[in-house]
This record gives C-alpha cells, structure tokens and sequence, in this order.
C-alpha cells in the first residue's frame, strides 16, 4: 500500500468532505475570490468546515444523555485595512458561495486599502504533522464507550465510602477545515479532538452535620477513544476522588497578603488568562493591553520564560495548521523576563508591520478569526518543589484552580482556588476552602521568586473564551512561587 505526504492526505480529505459533494473546484474557489478581489482589499479567504461531534453522559450509575450532530459550512472574509466583511452559510453550494463573495465584497466602499495581489494557481500552504487524521468518534463502538463510563463510575465508588455521587462524560470530535486565500494558498486540517471528564461528590457526617464537597478529573487531546486505558482512566479518578476528600477536610482561610505558591500543570490557567490574553495581538495594536508598546522591555522576573507553542504533538491546543492556513508555531513571548513579541493573526501583523504567528483562530466557519493562544505555559526553572514549599514561612499552596476573571486593560485577575493548602513553617498544615488569588498579572509576573523544574502540561481539559467563541487550549507551568499577593479568603 502506497501511503500519501500527511499534508496532500488531509487536502485529499478536505476535498472528498466540503468541494468534491457539492461540485466545487479549484476554479470556483479562484472565481469567487476574484470577485472579492473586484474591489480594493488587503486580504480574502474562504473558510470551509465540516464538523461531527458526539457526546456521551453518565449519572447514577446509567447513561443519561447522549448526543450527536453534523455541521457544515463556509465563512467568506474580505479584509480592508482595520476593517473585515463577514458572511457565511451552512449550505455549501456554488450558489451560496458565490452570495456571500458578492456580500463581502462591498466593504471597500470607503477604499483606503491596497489591491490584494491574486495568486494564480493554488497551491498547498506548509504545515505540520502533529496528529493522525483520525476520526475519534469511530474508534470505539457505542457498547464500548458505555463500558468506560460505566468503569470510571465502579472506580471511584471503589475508592472511598464516603463517594456518593460519581458523574463522567465522553465527548468525540471529527473536524475538517479547508483554507482557501486569495494569494493562491490552499490549506487543509483533520483535527481529532477527544476528553473524558469525572466530577465526584463525596460526602461526610461530623457533629451532626452533612457536609458535601466536589472533585474534579479528566483529559484528552488530538487523538482515538483508544488512549483511555485503565491506567489513564485510573488516575482522572484518582484526581477527583483526591480532591473531594481534601475539601471535605478543608477549613476557611483568612484573607491578606502573602506568598502563594501554584503547582504545576493546570494551575497555568492564571499565567494563560492573567498574562496570555495581554498578549494577543488585537489587544496590543489598539493599546488596550496592559503590555502594549512594552516590546524589547523587562515585565517578569529574571528566570521566566513563556512561551506559546501550537507545535506539540497531539495536545489539545496544537494546530497543523491556524484557521487562516498559515502553520502553528513556537512563539517565545516572554524570554528571562524580557517581553519579546505577541501572538499574530494576519489581519493584526499587517497592520503592526511583523509577520504572523500561526495563531489565528476561530469557533467555527461561522466566526471571524483573531489571534489567540494555543498551548501557554511557562518553562521550568532549577528548584525542587520540596525546596519552594521549605522556604515559605507563612502563605498558600495552590494545586488546582476553577473560574476567574481578567481585565485585559489593566491586568487585573480574580481567580478561585478549587484545591489549595496553607503552609507554615515550609510544612503543609490543612486544606483550606474558598481562596481567591486577586493580583495584577504583569506586576504578578514581577514578583516570581523561585520556578520549579517539574514543568507539566495539563491533562487536556482547557477552553478559552474570546469576544463570544470557544476554542480547545492547553496550558503548563512548573511549581512557581509568587510573593506579596492579596489572597481572598472566607474566615
């Protein structure tokens, strides 16, 4: 069996899903491009999509829900100057296409912009091979899929009485992209996605009184149903199933100042959403960003390094290719302290004279693409975490985290502890409930004193939100401590 180069294999499937059903061609992407082009604009694209998903839900020992569902369609985009024209449509036709070129095509009317050179004939964009073109939902049947819900749900009962409640989910996705822009590149992506998640409630009696406390475990990535083994599964509960009995354990904390200390792993969620937003190019062009114009200058500590990398091998913020077709990349944006650049569409590079990033991305074909982040995190540095804990006289140690919030303008963040210890005397004392870290990411980023050297990714569990749309992200840190920051408490 002879097998194809990955990138002309994910065009070949791009093709059989989006172009060669509905009778579309190379010449008809070309011609509708063209007709955008009719007018004065920086930039074209067409965005084609097809998308099936599945998801499957466990709660009280059964499978309660289960779901399933088929989208398609195209975005078209013209772009002049600041401005974009938008139009889509879930009917992939020669008719439908060439509407939304012809509705676009009007936002030169006021012309400030150059002519987009048009390329001639289309070629394939450069792009990685990062994960299989796999189709997750396929990989197991649905007796199967039952089966690991139903063991998530024995596991963890089995773990403790005091689990009373267990509920798991299994989520699949199969989703096709084709990038079709108007100087003659042409792009495709095959992104598996898949997640298990486990939330456990556990419950105990003292003096009386019934106290509940949750738990949470879970992951995924860019891959089949297969990576679940007993092994992986084991250790989703393992985490839940830890964490509702810390908390129920947990005692309330009294609010001040002090120095936290974040695990590794998932806690980067606050180094994605206190600094990482700070950093999208959008923000940065317009100076809305705590970090703007800051380019070549000290904003962290010696010793912090941040990068973002859509690069990494089946993670669940990784891209072959970015929803414009330029390739995911390695981007350092914070290098020993020193802020060394910010994440790239292309709408935003142009307009701030550098090149793009690979990380423009969106929802679906129904959404305009913005820059954003892919995998965010922070590299180790030379410390234990038994010495980063050992050196804290009086303060927090924070191993997972839930919600928050961040102003981009100003940099401030609120983010609540779901799993946190106080430490005293560089020895942990108790789990604690209800902590908040409230800081200012870019003076946060100033007060890092001491970075471990057990950097870990998360599990792949991550969202981002972004002016209304949802993306798959990842993020890491090593064990990091951070001095003098307010932590919210409920004592």
């Amino acid at each position: 069996m002879i097998s194809r180069e990955p990138t002309i294999e994910r065009l070949a499937i791009a093709r059989g899903l989006l172009l060669e059903p509905f009778g579309l061609t190379d010449a008809l992407l070309s011609q509708a491009l063209k007709m955008i082009a009719a007018h004065r604009i920086d930039d074209a694209d067409l965005y084609f999509q097809y998308t099936r998903s599945e998801g499957w839900g466990l709660e009280e020992g059964i499978v309660k829900s289960g779901s399933f569902g088929i989208d398609q369609g195209v975005g078209v985009r013209a772009v002049a100057g600041e401005k974009t024209a938008f139009a889509y449509s879930d009917d992939i036709s020669e008719a439908a296409l060439m509407d939304a070129a012809r509705t676009v095509r009007t936002i030169a009317a006021a012309g400030h912009s150059r002519s987009v050179k048009l390329g001639g004939r289309r070629h394939a964009a450069k792009s990685r091979v990062l994960y299989a073109p796999t189709d997750p939902i396929a990989t197991l049947d649905s007796t199967q899929k039952v089966a690991l819900l139903e063991k998530v749900e024995k596991l963890a009962r089995a773990k403790d009485p005091r689990v009373k409640q267990v509920m798991a989910g299994l989520a699949s996705e199969y989703d096709v992209v084709l990038i079709a822009r108007a100087d003659g590149t042409l792009a495709a992506d095959v992104r598996p996605l898949v997640r298990m998640s486990v939330t456990v409630i556990a419950e105990q009696t003292v003096g009386g009184e019934v106290r509940r406390e949750s738990g949470n475990g879970g992951g995924g990535g860019r891959f089949g149903l297969g990576y679940f083994q007993d092994g992986v599964i084991e250790g989703y509960v393992n985490d839940a199933v830890n964490a509702a009995l810390t908390n129920l354990e947990s005692r309330p904390l009294k609010a001040g100042q002090m120095s936290v200390v974040l695990g590794p792993g998932w806690p980067g969620v606050l180094l994605h959403e206190a600094i990482g937003h700070g950093l999208e190019g959008d923000f940065n062009r317009k100076g809305s960003s705590a970090f703007s114009g800051r380019v070549g200058q000290r904003v962290a500590a010696k010793g912090v390094t941040v990068l973002d990398d859509g690069t990494l091998p089946d993670r669940r913020g990784s891209l072959n290719v970015d929803d414009e077709g330029n390739a995911s990349q390695r981007n350092v944006l914070i290098e020993d302290g020193i802020l060394k650049g910010y994440l790239q569409d292309s709408l935003n590079a142009r307009l701030m004279g550098v090149a793009p990033t690979g990380n423009a991305r969106r929802e679906s074909y129904a959404a305009v693409p913005m820059p954003r982040m892919t995998n965010t995190y922070m590299l180790g540095g030379d410390k234990t975490r038994e010495e980063i804990i050992a050196g804290l006289k009086r303060g927090l140690y924070a191993t997972n985290f839930g919600g928050g919030q961040v102003d981009i303008t100003s940099g401030k963040f609120v983010f609540s502890a779901s799993e946190a210890f106080w430490v005293e005397n560089g020895r942990i004392q108790y789990p604690v409930k209800g902590a908040t870290i409230i800081g200012n990411g870019p003076d946060a980023l100033t007060r890092v004193s001491m970075i471990g050297n057990d950097m870990a990714l998360d599990s792949g569990i991550g969202m981002c939100g972004k002016d209304g749309q949802s993306v798959p992200v990842g993020v890491g840190q090593p064990t990091l401590r951070i001095d003098k920051i307010t932590v919210g408490g409920t004592a």
